[in-house]
């Protein structure tokens, strides 16, 4: 009996990656392709330029098709999982009527204002790639939510005209919905050319990319959150029911059918903030790396872990970009003094996410009244040692990372798998295709210190707040 393969496309804010699975959860192949930079035309605007999101798609698609070396008619499908919070305009025959729009841009929230004419349908980012890939005006329910006249409760379009109306857009404006893990389309011949995908494989969805990488981390069960690592940093924790009147619990649709993901607050431009570091220190820095044969990530990783728990005092604010509703923000280091070096900095950032992180987690599992026995880390940040023994000490709990980083492509994967009936449910696909890399046991020493620093970093910015908002007018 021949092998099968799935391919799982996991498209975020900064990339489009695919990556061919055996259905072992095992990656054979992959192809990646980098996003353009965002075009800001005014404040709060966020867009993508040209066709990006499918430009990448097709770029990463070829490169990996051309290095997968078993037989196309082998594959069995494709999971389809792009970035949440994004929104199309299209025209009538689906293409862009506008540039896309990031999940950054201050009118994904607000409603459509029908200023533009050619604009006869308005789609999630899954959406619109669909249609690129299969020709067919479907979706999935699982990436709508906030800005859309959904029914979270019914997996469904609403059926009150006042939702339609409170969005700005109307039922005929909007593509059908399908479940996570039903058949969205097959790929086309004008697909399957631009891309390199097989001709007719079926098209699957998936969900947000939150919960579509949640999926593929394995993160089930009420004691365990899976804390992702990107430019939106938040954790996730498995859910029943779509909980009401919550504050620090957002649930969401899962990427398993009728179930839900309880989202933490999160970190905007969490990971960007350490790639933010990593450039203005210049080329001289990764020059200094290359020498050195490693990444300029890795040599900073190295100095950083000659610094002590708590880098010394130094604390950092991760406002690198701030909320719509509190514009002032701005990111903060504080607690300079003259032992401070290159890598103090760095482990601040690393600590920061981390303590941010356990804020978050704190209250949405105080509001669950649950407790938590192993978080799980992904993202591109789980490579670094030391970033993970952070975690474990910040949480005070075990911590692992597993085989497959790029979990929203694997969890794709797992959802194809179901669908064609490799695997009987969501459940038996997780046991048999994510596979746990290592973990990491807390120190409890370094725990207690991150404890009593978590109380004074949490109550930084009770301080600051009323300083930003002064110089706000003036430097905004």
């Amino acid at each position: 009996m021949s092998e099968k393969y799935i391919i799982g496309i996991d498209e975020g804010s900064q990339s489009a990656k695919i990556l061919i699975f055996d259905v072992k959860g095992n990656i054979v192949c992959e192809g990646k392709a980098a996003l353009r930079p965002y075009d800001l035309p005014q404040p709060g605007y966020v867009e993508h330029p040209d066709d990006d999101w499918w430009d990448a798609i097709c770029t990463a698609g070829r490169r990996c098709m051309a290095s997968f070396q078993g037989d196309p008619a082998d594959i069995i499908g494709i999971g389809l999982c792009t970035i949440r919070y994004c929104k199309a305009y299209l025209k009538a025959d689906c293409s862009l009527a506008q540039p896309a729009l990031s999940w950054m841009d201050v009118r994904v929230s607000q409603p459509y204002d029908g200023s533009n004419p050619d604009v006869k349908y308005i789609v999630a980012s899954s959406g619109y790639i669909t249609y690129r890939l299969t020709g067919e005006k479907k979706d999935t329910v699982s990436n709508y939510e906030g800005g859309w006249p959904i029914d979270v409760d019914r997996w469904a379009w609403s059926e009150n005209e006042a939702d339609y109306a409170a969005n700005g857009m109307t039922r005929d404006m909007l593509f059908d919905l399908v479940m996570p893990g039903d058949v969205l389309g097959y790929v086309t011949p004008e697909a399957a050319r631009q891309t390199g995908f097989p001709v007719g494989l079926p098209v699957v969805a998936t969900g947000n990319d939150k919960a579509v990488e949640g999926l593929g981390t394995g993160c089930m069960g009420e004691h365990t959150a899976c804390i992702s690592l990107g430019t939106y940093t938040a954790a996730m924790m498995e859910g029943k029911e779509n909980l009401k009147n919550t504050k620090a619990v957002w649930p969401k649709f899962s990427c398993v059918p009728n179930k839900y993901l309880y989202d933490s607050n999160g970190i905007r431009r969490g990971m960007w903030t350490i790639s933010w570091f990593r450039d203005i220190l210049g080329d001289s820095y990764e020059q200094l790396a290359r020498e050195q044969g490693i990444s300029a990530e890795e040599l900073l990783g190295r100095e950083a872990e000659q610094v002590p728990v708590g880098s010394d005092g130094l604390m950092t604010v991760l406002e690198w970009l701030a909320p719509v509703d509190a514009q002032y923000k701005k990111g903060i280091m504080i607690g300079f003094d003259g032992r401070h070096t290159r890598g103090h900095i760095y482990r601040s950032i690393l600590e920061a996410v981390a303590l941010t992180m356990k804020r978050h987690v704190d209250d949405m599992t105080n509001e669950l009244g649950t407790t938590l026995d192993r978080i799980i880390i992904c993202g591109g940040g789980s490579n670094s040692p030391l970033f993970m023994q952070i975690f474990a000490d910040v949480f005070g709990v075990e911590t692992c990372r597993n085989v497959v980083n790029g979990a929203a492509g694997l969890g794709s994967a797992i959802c194809v798998a179901v669908e064609e009936g490799v695997y009987g449910s969501f459940e038996e696909a997780v046991e048999n295709m994510v596979q746990v890399r290592d973990t990491f046991q807390p120190n409890m020493e370094n725990h207690k210190i991150y404890a009593q620093m978590l109380p004074i970093y949490t109550s930084i910015t009770d301080y600051t707040d009323n300083i930003l908002k002064q110089t706000f007018p003036i430097f905004h």
